[in-house]
């Protein structure tokens, strides 16, 4: 079985020279995976950058990580800002994250390639107001100060506004403030955040915490896909891409597993990352299916998110997708 450590989560975005520092310190305390098994030094590590305990969830149930040929480390973060951060300061070798922060790290040139895609039904993406809330419609956001998690570009944010653009209003009919997810949760049980824009266990929490789902991802409001990417210095380096290889074919396994065992996955959610029952069984239900190629469907439907944020001013430059993927490793 391979060794695993587990890289210290950055609760803020920093600079890039910040963000650098504290990793390499993190990492070093955090022990060496290769000295702690008294491995070979030429053995493979591969780090992996992960969201809020999701993927690395999904993998010590399943149990599809046993027996790698290579070491694994593990970079946690609770928002994609942060975790692309750590891939352009070479502290992490893959990325997992929706569309649009995905096109956002791309526009701030984090050297990173789509390797592969991942597709759910959107229902994880919602936002969410207070119960107590006048906000009846999207339309009644009209004036209101909406908290976006968690950095500008976020997945919530392109749901935000598209939303306000199938109800007739421009983005700049609302007042947006963005928070990381731990800090907007704070703030809307709190109840001095009457609307917020959000994702996966942030949501899920704030509408058992007295939430109200005003509108989801659902029926194409957000594209559903996801990537897991990898860094261009990492696919460059012929072990480390094999091993990425390796990685992407286990989490296709994973993804299965938890197909077949929705019951178990809800018991793992609730006991890792600390989630009640009724909303780790939510999360199950809203998770991400297979692991898919990134084709041309792919492409084009997150070329569009690019380009509908793009034209509200939240996208600069707009990338253009089919020149930031590697098809190599996944197939059809």
């Amino acid at each position: 079985m391979n060794p695993v450590n587990r890289v210290t989560r950055i609760s803020r975005p920093l600079s890039s020279a910040l963000v650098l520092a504290a990793l390499l310190a993190t990492a070093a305390c955090g022990g060496n995976s290769e000295a702690a098994s008294g491995g070979s030094s030429s053995r493979v590590t591969l780090t992996i950058g992960d969201q809020a305990k999701n993927l690395q969830t999904l993998f010590n149930t399943s149990g599809a990580l046993k027996g790698t040929s290579y070491n694994v480390k593990w970079a946690e973060f609770e928002g994609a800002a942060p975790l692309f951060q750590a891939v352009q300061a070479g502290a992490a070798d893959t990325s997992y994250a929706a569309d649009l922060p995905t096109l956002q790290a791309l526009a701030g040139g984090v050297p990173v390639k789509a390797v592969g895609a991942l597709h759910n039904d959107g229902t994880h993406t919602g936002i969410v107001v207070r119960d107590d809330s006048s906000v009846r419609s999207v339309k009644d956001l009209k004036g209101k100060k909406v908290v976006v998690s968690s950095a500008k570009g976020s997945i919530a944010e392109y749901l935000l506004a598209h939303v306000l653009q199938q109800a007739g209003l421009s983005y700049d009919d609302v007042k947006v403030q963005y928070l990381l997810p731990t800090d907007a949760q704070a703030a809307f049980t709190s109840g001095k955040v009457e609307a917020w824009a959000t994702f996966g266990v942030y949501k899920a929490v704030a509408e058992q915490q007295g939430g109200r789902l005003l509108v989801n991802g659902a029926d194409g409001r957000v594209s559903g896909y996801g990537f897991i990417g990898a860094s261009e210095k990492a696919l460059a380096d012929k072990g480390k891409k094999a091993a990425i290889a390796d990685y992407l074919r286990r989490l296709d396994t994973a993804l299965a597993w938890s197909q077949k065992h929705p019951d178990d996955y809800a018991k793992a959610i609730q006991q890792n990352n600390g989630a009640s029952a009724e909303v780790a069984k939510k999360l199950v239900s809203q998770a991400n299916g297979d692991l898919l190629p990134v084709g041309p469907q792919v492409i084009d439907a997150v070329q569009k998110v690019g380009d509908t944020m793009h034209g509200i001013g939240v996208l600069t430059p707009n990338p253009t997708v089919a020149d930031h993927v590697d098809t190599s490793l996944i197939k059809e």
